[in-house]
C-alpha cells in the first residue's frame, strides 16, 4: 500500500532495532547482558501508584480538559517553584503523553517549511525527525568528547543562519550525560535571545545530575523571556514512570495555547488517571528519587571504573542521565569499520545489546545505558573490554 512521502523524512529507531536484534538472541536461547535500555529498571513509587489506584476507585476515568487537569498543571508549577525558585502561571503548562509527544506537538505549533533548528550533536536519536516531519531543517552542531560533548555560543554561532527558527538543548544529555551549567545556560540564553532563537530545553533528566555538579534549568531563563524559552521535560526518567506516559511543556501562554489546539485533534488530553498519578510525583515526597539518583551515580563510577582499562577509549565523565558515550574508533577495523559494526559485534561475540553512535549523530561511539544492577553492568563491560582486547 502506498505511504505518505513524509515517511522517507523517518529512519526507524536505531534504540528498538538493536532490542529486537536482541530480543531474537534470546528467543534462540542465547544470554544476553542489556545495557541499550533507556529507561530506569527501578519500579515507580509506591506513593505514586497508590494515587492512580485511588483515581480508579473514585472513578476518575473520564475526559479531562485538554492540556491538563488544574491541579496537574499546578503541580508542574509548583514543581518548578519549589526545585528551581520559578514560579509561572498554569496557564504556561500543558501536558502531554510522554516527553516526546511534547516536543513533536511542539515542533509542529512552533515551525514552518524553511525554518532551521540547530541541533547540538550527538543528538537524541529522535530530534531530527521530529523536526523535518514539521517541515523544518535540523542542522546538527558537533561537540566532541575532548570538550565533554557541550557546544558554546561560538559553536552556535558558526552554525545560525537568518532562517535559523530554535535550539534544541538537552541537558542532561541523552546519549552522553553532558550537562550544561547555569552560567552557560545564561550565556546560551543571551545569545539566542540577541538572535530572536527559541530555546527548546529538554529537561528529562533534570533530576539526575551528580556532585560536583549542580542541577541548572531553563525555567528561570523562561520567567525573564518567555518568547524565547519552552521547557521540555517528565516523568519517566526521574521517577521511574516510562509507561505511564506523562510529559509536560512550560512555554509562553499563546503556543500552550496552539500546542493545545492540535493536540484536541490529534491525542485530546493525556489519561486521567496518569494526571493524579503526577500529582503524587511532582508534589509528594523525593527521597525515593535521591536513592535511584545516588544508586545510578554509583554504576556510573564502577562503569567508568572498567571502561577507563579500555586502552584506546575515550570517555568524558558524564554529569548527569544514565548513559555513557564512549568514543571506541580506535578500535575499528576493516572487518569492524563503525558503531554499527561495532554494536553488533558487541551483541554476537561478547553477548552485550548496546546502541550505534551513529543514531545519535557520532560514528565514532557507541551507547551504553548503566540503568541495569551492578552485576549485569559489570559482567558486561568486562566482556566488551575482553572483546576490544582482540581487535
Amino acid at each position: 500500500m502506498r505511504t505518505a512521502l513524509r515517511m522517507r523524512l523517518v529512519a526507524p529507531s536505531a534504540t528498538l532495532g538493536m532490542a529486537a536484534k536482541a530480543a531474537d538472541l534470546r528467543r534462540q536461547g542465547k544470554a544476553i547482558l542489556d545495557l541499550s535500555a533507556g529507561e530506569p529498571d527501578f519500579n515507580t513509587p509506591d506513593h505514586i501508584k497508590a494515587a492512580a489506584k485511588k483515581a480508579i476507585d473514585d472513578n476518575f476515568t473520564r475526559y479531562t480538559p485538554v492540556p491538563g487537569i488544574h491541579t496537574a498543571r499546578e503541580a508542574v508549577t509548583a514543581y518548578y517553584k519549589n526545585t528551581y525558585g520559578v514560579p509561572m502561571p498554569k496557564e504556561s503548562v500543558i501536558l502531554t503523553s510522554g516527553g516526546k509527544h511534547a516536543l513533536y506537538t511542539l515542533f509542529m505549533a512552533l515551525l514552518n517549511p524553511g525554518d532551521e533548528v540547530l541541533v547540538p550533536a550527538p543528538y537524541w536519536v529522535s530530534d531530527p525527525d521530529m523536526v523535518r516531519l514539521a517541515g523544518a531543517t535540523p542542522v546538527p552542531v558537533p561537540s566532541t568528547p575532548e570538550n565533554g560533548f557541550l557546544v558554546t555560543v561560538e559553536d552556535l554561532d558558526r552554525a545560525a543562519t537568518p532562517t535559523t527558527r530554535a535550539l534544541i538543548l538537552n541537558s542532561p544529555s541523552n546519549p552522553t550525560g553532558a550537562h550544561y551549567t547555569a552560567k552557560a545556560l545564561d550565556a546560551i540564553m543571551d545569545w539566542a535571545v540577541a538572535r530572536d532563537i527559541v530555546i527548546v530545553s529538554d529537561e528529562i533528566y533534570d533530576r539526575l545530575v551528580y556532585e560536583p555538579a549542580k542541577p541548572a534549568s531553563m525555567a528561570g531563563c523562561f520567567a525573564l523571556h518567555p518568547d524565547h524559552i519552552v521547557v521540555v521535560g517528565g516523568l519517566s526518567k526521574s521517577f521511574a514512570m516510562t509507561g505511564w506516559r506523562v510529559g509536560y511543556a512550560l512555554g509562553h501562554p499563546s503556543l500552550i495555547r496552539a500546542m493545545s489546539t492540535l493536540q484536541s485533534q490529534s491525542t485530546s488530553n493525556i489519561c486521567s488517571i496518569a494526571q493524579k498519578a503526577a500529582i503524587a510525583a511532582l508534589t509528594g515526597p523525593m527521597d525515593c528519587v535521591e536513592e535511584m539518583r545516588q544508586a545510578f551515580k554509583r554504576r556510573r563510577d564502577l562503569a567508568l571504573s572498567i571502561i577507563k582499562t579500555w586502552k584506546k577509549a575515550i570517555c568524558p565523565t558524564p554529569d548527569g542521565a544514565f548513559y555513557l558515550f564512549p568514543c571506541l574508533s580506535e578500535y575499528y577495523t576493516a572487518a569492524v569499520p563503525d558503531s554499527t559494526a561495532l554494536s553488533e559485534a558487541f551483541l554476537g561475540e561478547a553477548g552485550v545489546a548496546t546502541v550505534p553512535g551513529v543514531a545519535f549523530g557520532e560514528d565514532r561511539c557507541v551507547r551504553l545505558s548503566y540503568a541495569t544492577d551492578d552485576a549485569t553492568l559489570e559482567k558486561a563491560l568486562t566482556a566488551m573490554g575482553d572483546f576490544l582486547g582482540k581487535l
